[in-house]
């Protein structure tokens, strides 16, 4: 399956470049945590819904840029997903960029296959990105967000800064054994525990602060449920 373009703002001190982009490929780093403790943490919400522990940390899966998109609604089989903020990088254009996602992630298929589970769900990623460069000296202050319809009302599902996950110049190496990203190529960089336990629901809103320069990047997104026929 051929990745769709996807209409993105560039913003940095020159002002904002829109670019339609084709990702080619889609990396997802997983268990990126500084803190071991909160690593372990994450793994064992995961192991309480049946997902293994993995062998190493970090680790990096690879899954079909086409999955990405800026879209309000995702349709998703089942109603054992759920999603989860991160930051990402987009190495485009000769440069690196910063924005915000989602790893929307099937749980129950998670639960035997994570690189499959990984593919199962649309990525959501916001449409805006900041230039690195820009960041990078106050890179520590950066804060991440999610929240989750329940009941009918938005509740707080994570919060925290990226101090949380490795450094982007270090998990970037971790990958590549060095180098830069590879031309057109988008990471997810890892998450944050939930406030009262990996759960499933219908709308998930999340976003990235920059409280130096007064800026926000954020995005929501709707989950259609399909139906499972067997």
């Amino acid at each position: 399956m051929s990745s769709p373009s996807l209409s993105l703002d560039f913003h940095s001190k020159d002002g904002v470049a829109k670019a339609q982009v084709t990702v080619a490929h889609l990396v997802i780093a997983g268990w990126t945590g500084r803190d071991r403790a909160a690593v372990e943490k994450h793994i064992r919400e995961l192991e309480e819904l049946g997902v293994k522990r993995p062998a190493t940390t970090p680790v990096f899966y690879r899954a079909s840029a086409s999955l990405l998109t800026t879209d309000q609604t995702i349709e998703i089989p089942g109603e054992a997903s759920s999603g989860e903020v991160e930051f990402v990088l987009l190495q485009t254009g000769g440069k690196l960029w910063v924005g915000v996602g989602s790893d929307h992630t099937d749980r129950q298929v998670e639960t035997y296959n994570v690189t499959v589970s990984k593919q199962m769900c649309a990525k959501p990623i916001g449409a805006q990105f900041w230039a690195f460069d820009e960041v990078v000296d106050h890179w520590d202050s950066l804060l991440l967000r999610s929240s989750i319809e329940e009941g009918g009302a938005s509740v707080p599902y994570q919060e925290g800064g990226v101090t949380a996950m490795l450094d982007p110049r270090e998990l970037i190496a971790l990958y590549t054994g060095g180098g830069p990203l590879a031309e057109n190529t988008l990471m997810f960089c890892g998450t944050l525990a939930a406030r009262g336990g990996i759960r499933p629901a219908p709308r998930f809103s999340f976003e990235i602060e920059d409280p130096v320069r007064g800026a926000k990047i954020a995005q929501s997104y709707s989950i259609a449920t399909l139906p499972v026929a067997g």
